[in-house]
């Protein structure tokens, strides 16, 4: 039996895909007027124009979650450990599946460490890589990372949670997929700010390709396989999040460039991703100057020109 652990646009695009696969699951929202709307009239608010298949069965009870084998944890990155941490015993033993993308703030780990701590009998796991719920929900072809430590398990999740149109590539790596998912988030707001600053797309293509350089810098000190990072987890979803209008991050950074507010009831992963590897970087005594200024500008500890100067006068050397 497969559960999805949150009802946002998200957790509810991997239910629809699912169940128009045929797949019983059970989505589970924390907030019982958002369930009674959804049960009442199959429709979430977060994703327009789809409706929810009748396979998904739609709750607020705790029990209903807990009685899945499987389940997606479509939480936010700052909230998992948390969750994880209140319902451990009754998560011992499944298969946990992160569908966040950061790095907490706290104990400066990622998704797959975080249930790993949390809950050491589950088999901890992650799906990551280029993908917006609009797409997924719509059935459109979207293909993912899924990383598990046990590639036997690993094997079983990935045919049990592909479709038709969500394929899954998996790989034992939870290093570099744990972290290509996180920073490619901060990369994104470095982006939105490039662009939303007016200074054009060939610079946001110099900062892509800079900031796929600071993931691998970090990701191979931490133990990840370099080519993980050449993959979906990484560069597929650096790709995507930093040049879409359907990134959060992305819009994140560009209100930013712009002077803009921004709405604050939006998560922005990438915000606190940016402070947790700054403090990583330091600690490590990795140099991160994207990631530097993105946690920076999300501190409010320097303004847009500031920033971009900074990275504008980087001493030239050979790439």
């Amino acid at each position: 039996m497969i559960a999805v652990a949150g009802g946002g646009a998200f957790g509810t695009a991997l239910a629809v895909a699912l169940a128009l696969d045929g797949k019983s699951v059970t989505l589970w929202a924390r907030d019982p007027i958002a369930v009674k709307t959804m049960q009442d009239t199959a429709l979430n608010s977060r994703l327009p124009d789809i409706t929810l298949p009748t396979l998904i069965s739609v709750t607020n009870d705790l029990n209903d979650l807990f009685a899945a084998d499987i389940i997606l944890l479509a939480t936010p990155a700052q909230s998992l450990r948390g969750f994880l941490t209140e319902h451990a015993d009754h998560l011992a033993g499944k298969s946990l599946i992160a569908c966040c993308k950061g790095i907490d703030l706290t104990t400066m780990t990622g998704p797959v460490d975080t249930i790993r701590k949390a809950v050491p009998s589950a088999t901890a796991g992650i799906l990551t890589g280029p993908s917006f719920a609009a797409d997924i929900a719509r059935g459109l072809p979207t293909a993912l990372t899924l990383a598990c430590a046990d590639e036997d398990k690993c094997t079983v999740l990935q045919t049990v949670l592909s479709t038709q149109t969500l394929r899954l590539y998996r790989t034992t790596d939870t290093i570099g997929a744990q972290l290509g998912g996180a920073m490619k988030n901060v990369m994104a707001i470095v982006c939105g700010v490039c662009m939303g600053a007016g200074l054009g797309e060939s610079a946001r293509a110099a900062l892509i390709t800079r900031g796929f350089a600071e993931m691998q810098r970090l990701a191979t000190r931490l133990g990840a396989d370099p080519d993980t990072l050449h993959g979906l987890s990484g560069f597929g979803d650096l790709a995507l999040t930093c040049t879409s209008d359907q990134s959060r991050n992305y819009r994140y950074g560009q209100a930013i460039g712009s002077g803009k507010q921004f709405d604050k009831s939006i998560t922005v992963e990438g915000a606190a991703t940016a402070q947790a590897v700054q403090k990583l970087a330091k600690s490590l005594d990795i140099d991160l100057p994207i990631c530097t200024v993105a946690a920076d500008l999300s501190m409010d500890k320097t303004d847009v020109a500031t920033a971009l100067k900074s990275l504008l006068s980087r001493p030239l050397k050979e790439e």
